[in-house]
Formats: C-alpha cells, structure tokens, sequence
C-alpha cells in the first residue's frame, strides 16, 4: 500500500524570511495545522521536512521549513512536491476508502470471473466514477454500493454484481 501522499506544493519563497506559499490539494486546508512533519521525495525515498504554518489565506498554505530563515533559504522548496504519511492521514469513514488504495485493485465477480482493473476515480458529482482498463476497453461506472457491494484493499479486489454493472457501464474504445 502506499506509504506516503501528494498533499501540496511549494509555489515560491514568499517575503524574506523563509516562509513559503504552498498550494494545497488536501480537503481540508486546517489539517496542514496538525501536521508537524511533511515529507518530499528524494532519489532514496522520503526525507521530513518540519514545517510551522505561519497563515493560511485566499486558498494557500504559508509555512517555514525548518531551518529556513531566509527567501534564499525558502528558494530551495520552489516547485517541491510535499507528502504526508500514512499514520497521518484522516480516519476513512464507514465505506470510504483512499483513492491510492483503490488504483489497481482488480474487479470480478462473485464467481471470480476479472473484469479488468481500476485505473482512475473521477470526482466530479457526488458519485465517483471508476475507470478500468478490461479487455473490451475502458470502462466507467458509477462507485454504488449496489454494483460493487465489496471492496477489499488488503487483497487488491474489488467484487462487482454483472447484472447491476451492466446497466450502468460506459465503455470506451
């Protein structure tokens, strides 16, 4: 499962000491408040950047990376993507799952028969589509409980009823 998660980016040093204009992509911008550590990538894997949000205004987050006490210093953070760890991300609650640990989980039927797998989650009303990739294609349907009554992380599986996907399946060539 995935360890870490894309939660904002560093736009640009903002003023002279330090401090930095992050672009947020959590849900709830607060939460960049409770969180002491955000981590960035590196060839070897994750490295924690402490940070103290300074304020948060008109949609960005503004903080100081540890150690940053400059705009010279806050130059070094253009353009980095910033990540959050597991242990921190919000509770899911009952029937939610993490969109990371949806993409490529595998979709079959009750009997086994695979459908193909989840590739994408499209949020653009309030029920999310999926896309899989199948062997006709790629396919969209809506995330209803009664198409696909279980889902299973830990084993990667997504279990669909045929009949009730049938009736809700775009395909695409």
């Amino acid at each position: 499962m995935q360890e870490y998660f894309l939660i904002g980016t560093v736009l640009k040093p903002q003023g002279i000491h330090g401090e930095c204009k992050i672009k947020s992509f959590a849900e709830d911008i607060e939460s960049f408040r409770s969180w002491p550590v955000l981590y960035r990538k590196t060839e070897d894997g994750y490295e924690p950047v402490p940070c103290k949000v300074t304020r948060i205004h008109e949609g960005f987050v503004y903080a100081v990376p540890e150690n940053c006490a400059t705009a010279n210093d806050a130059e070094r953070f253009r353009n980095t993507d910033l990540y959050i760890d597991r242990a921190h991300v919000a509770d899911s609650g009952e029937n939610e799952t993490l969109i990371a640990d949806l993409i490529g989980c595998e979709a079959a039927d009750p009997e086994g028969n695979v459908l193909g797998t989840l590739t994408d989650v499209l949020q653009v009303s309030s029920v999310d589509t999926w896309v899989f990739r199948t062997g006709r294609g790629t396919m969209m349907a809506p995330a209803l409980l009664k198409v696909f009554p279980e889902v299973d992380t830990a084993r990667r599986r997504i279990t669909f009823i045929p009949e009730r996907l049938e009736e809700v399946a775009v395909y695409e060539d």
